[in-house]
């Protein structure tokens, strides 16, 4: 006889797709705990709650595999329920419904109380802030907004997420100085789009009035932005990176594409020339300026003759940070309409041409590195190095300075002066300088 269920549940969040889920998955377990649940990230448990990411067809594969996966568990009595939530269980909720229906059940993006119910407990409207941090213990994402309000053809997270909600200043300062308590010295802001920020709830963008309160935060020594979008964006936020010590010289700013034909099928409000200018504008503002962008490659229409602008353009701008994805065919998007027409090998030539490009790029910048001393912060001890990151750097995507473990202990969380010694593509190495 079983007597499983007469235990205690202990509930395993799983987290897959971008830093927006791994912000709500800590939201939901901190409800979670608030209500004496035992509740792990990512380990064992009876009762299993998978995140999903609904953005692009890797990902899409990603989560419902994952589903079957867990599903396949309960099936052979290995856990007792499992709940879906997140990105693909909003967008595709009857369909998933129909096709794997012994999920326990399915929940949208924003239906967090109902999530809460059904896992017995009750969602609790005045924890600000309460998170149960899943990041290494010196870094955590703030996410300022929800939603987006922009028309991008080939985009379908305002299908899943809603329009743009910008979260309150106070409020964000709040969960700010709950983090900073909390040992978290490294604020990762997020949102669909920063550059909106304040728009629906200031009737301005108050990007820079946001910044101006998280630095008071004490605790807080680096704060990054993530996710800026090029049309429309603050400029005041310039001058107040460049003066404020605590604001990274750094700036995540996905431009897609630059070719003019295609950015105006992609409906980004922005012609090459006004990108240009933009990127232009942030290195004259601020020198010292990394600049991390996304491309997209293979979108509809696009002729040779656009990505080989594309190539060019990178090659011209020196990107210290890129990434590059092939276009993916998203229903109920604008672009759905048009012709898928770009074959599969030629967006994955094209997306490696770029990144080849990139490679030499990252090389040549970070030999210029080699007998430099950067400020680094140590994330984690792997194998016989400790890998740091300098403020040019984001966690998982961005390049990592790995300093030989047998100089020394360096803390985790703690800030150290360092010299580069040697440079690979996308890795810094150093050593603990000792002034």
């Amino acid at each position: 006889m079983r007597t499983k269920q007469l235990n205690k549940n202990k509930i395993n969040v799983i987290t897959l797709g971008c830093s927006k889920n791994v912000y709500d998955s800590e939201v939901l377990m901190g409800q979670l705990k608030a209500n004496n649940q035992e509740v792990v990230h990512e380990q064992e448990g009876n009762v299993v709650v998978i995140n999903t990411c609904g953005f692009i067809d890797n990902a899409k594969e990603e989560s419902v595999n994952t589903i079957l996966e867990y599903v396949q568990k309960k099936q052979a009595g290995e856990i007792d329920k499992v709940f879906v939530t997140g990105c693909l269980s909003e967008r595709y909720k009857p369909d998933l419904q129909k096709e794997i229906p012994d999920v326990d059940a399915f929940f949208g993006t924003t239906e967090l109380p109902n999530l809460l119910k059904a896992l017995g407990a009750d969602y609790k409207q005045e924890l600000i802030g309460e998170r149960l941090i899943t990041t290494p213990k010196n870094y955590a994402y703030l996410k300022i907004a929800e939603g987006c309000d922009r028309p991008c053809s080939f985009c379908a997270i305002p299908l899943m997420r809603g329009k743009h909600k910008s979260t309150p200043i106070e409020h964000l300062v709040i969960e700010a100085k709950k983090l900073a308590a909390s040992g978290v010295k490294e604020l990762i802001l997020i949102a669909q789009d920063l550059t909106y920020y304040g728009l629906d709830i200031y009737k301005k963008r108050a990007l820079r009035e946001l910044l101006e309160a998280l630095v008071a935060v004490e605790g807080v020594e680096w704060i990054r932005l993530h996710y800026a979008f090029p049309t429309g964006f603050p400029m005041e936020v310039l001058d107040f990176m460049r003066d404020e010590p605590k604001i990274c010289n750094y700036i995540d700013i996905p431009l897609q594409h630059i070719s003019d034909n295609i950015l105006k099928s992609m409906r980004r409000g922005t012609t090459q020339a006004k990108t240009t200018k933009l990127l232009q504008d942030f290195r004259a503002y601020v020198p010292d300026m990394t600049i991390r962008t996304t491309l997209i490659v293979g979108y509809p229409g696009e002729t040779e003759e656009d990505f080989q602008t594309l190539l060019q353009w990178v090659k011209d701008m020196r990107f210290e940070r890129l990434g590059c994805f092939t276009y993916s065919h998203e229903e109920n998007t604008h672009a759905f309409h048009l012709v898928d027409d770009v074959p599969e090998e030629v967006k994955m030539d094209r997306a490696n041409a770029i990144m080849e490009v990139q490679s030499q790029i990252s090389w040549e910048l970070n030999q210029a590195k080699i007998g430099k001393v950067f400020r680094v912060v140590i994330d984690r001890k792997e194998g016989k190095h400790y890998i740091g990151r300098t403020e040019y750097d984001s966690p998982d995507v961005d390049n990592e300075v790995l300093i030989p473990a047998d100089q020394g202990y360096l803390r985790t969380g703690d800030f150290y002066q360092v010299m580069v010694n040697d440079a690979a593509d996308f890795d810094l190495y150093a050593e603990v300088h000792h002034v």
